[in-house]
């Protein structure tokens, strides 16, 4: 069964990126060479872009994965010869690469001997080192909504009925490749699908715990619910199984950091010092003993106070610069550093202690932090 499609007419979903007009649609119709990361979650549609724009450029694409991958494969690629046509590299999961290894990647991106596709599900800014991250632009990928899913379903060819379609679509969470991998199980299982084949195949071992995957997903979301309704033995557990199936330990650290900011926040601002300390050690330490700093973190992050007023305040104050855009920004909080801004009444009437409120005009009297 062919599903995934060779151009952007058959794509499904991105179309902040792929529509008429936006970035990745032209770079592909214009044949722009250039390397870039994908940064999104799985099953979006990564690999598949990836693999639509090397061939538009009619290169030669090469598939590798960080986690099993080194410098003798990228070495390897760079010396075979392909008569003047391109070179596309898909490093899946790049945030894997190691510093070293990024530091050999880097001289043949810059030369242009390689095009480089990053693929990532982590924020590649603290992964990637600066340096090629300065060298690739960024695409944030979008998880799939639930019409694309029913879209990429009906792709398939398998038959089933819209109530077992429904439950697929919430069972993969916006994740095609997911989706596509209970179809293709179950059918293999079962012979047919229905809601209830569907669900035997998810309940079996068929399908184990993958870091790209549901039940990777799955776990670190019990993780930090666990944390949040400070139960400190919920979440040593599923810690503990995510440190059993493989998991980068830094990825659980770095989760503990924003857990400490989004849901302690105000209520016990040490829990950030904390947080960053086992992030600290488990770069420094790793497996298996820095499993005791993750420990020690995790039983302190549940049993903290919570607060998630700072958090709610962002996402408020968020949601008004996306609708309003730059207000303009009140004269008496502007700095004058010219004669002219001086005799424009910047800085006028400004008192560090004032208590005038200082959003810009059509904002006055907002809240935003609410306690």
């Amino acid at each position: 069964m062919k599903i995934r499609p060779d151009n952007l007419a058959g794509f499904v979903g991105q179309k902040h990126l792929v529509g008429e007009g936006k970035p990745l649609n032209i770079a592909i119709n214009q044949k722009h060479l250039f390397s870039f990361i994908f940064w999104g979650p799985p099953g979006s549609g990564k690999t598949t872009l990836a693999k639509i724009y090397a061939h538009s450029l009619n290169a030669k694409f090469y598939e590798l994965s960080a986690v099993s991958a080194g410098k003798a494969d990228i070495k390897k690629i760079i010396d075979e010869e392909t008569s003047g046509y391109p070179k596309v590299l898909f490093l899946d999961e790049i945030h894997r690469f190691n510093k070293s290894q990024q530091d050999f990647l880097l001289p043949y991106v810059e030369r242009g001997d390689l095009t480089l596709i990053g693929a990532t599900t982590e924020n590649p800014s603290f992964e990637v080192i600066a340096p090629l991250l300065s060298r690739c632009r960024v695409f944030v990928l979008n998880e799939l909504s639930s019409e694309e899913m029913l879209e990429i379903i009906k792709r398939t060819g398998f038959k089933m009925d819209k109530k077992s379609k429904d439950w697929l679509v919430l069972m993969a969470n916006g994740d095609a490749r997911q989706a596509i991998t209970m179809l293709e199980n179950t059918n293999r299982l079962y012979g047919k699908i229905t809601m209830d084949t569907l669900k035997d195949t998810l309940q079996s071992k068929f399908l184990r715990y993958d870091k790209k995957g549901e039940e990777h997903y799955n776990t670190i979301s019990a993780f930090i619910k666990s944390m949040r309704a400070s139960q400190p033995d919920a979440a040593l557990y599923y810690m503990c199984r995510m440190i059993e199936a493989g998991e980068d330990p830094k990825f659980i650290a770095r989760r503990m950091v924003v857990f400490a900011s989004e849901d302690i926040g105000l209520a016990q601002p040490t829990a950030l010092v904390v947080a960053n300390d086992v992030f600290r050690a488990v770069e420094t330490i790793g497996l298996p003993e820095c499993a005791e700093n993750l420990a020690h973190g995790v039983a302190y992050l549940s049993l903290a106070k919570k607060d998630r007023s700072a958090y709610n305040a962002y996402l408020a104050a968020m949601a008004d610069v996306k609708k309003y855009g730059n207000l303009p920004v009140p004269l008496m909080l502007r700095n004058p550093e010219t004669k002219l801004m001086k005799n424009l009444n910047y800085g006028k009437g400004y008192d560090k202690y004032s208590k005038e409120d200082y959003l810009p005009e059509r904002l006055k009297g907002k809240k935003y932090l609410i306690r």
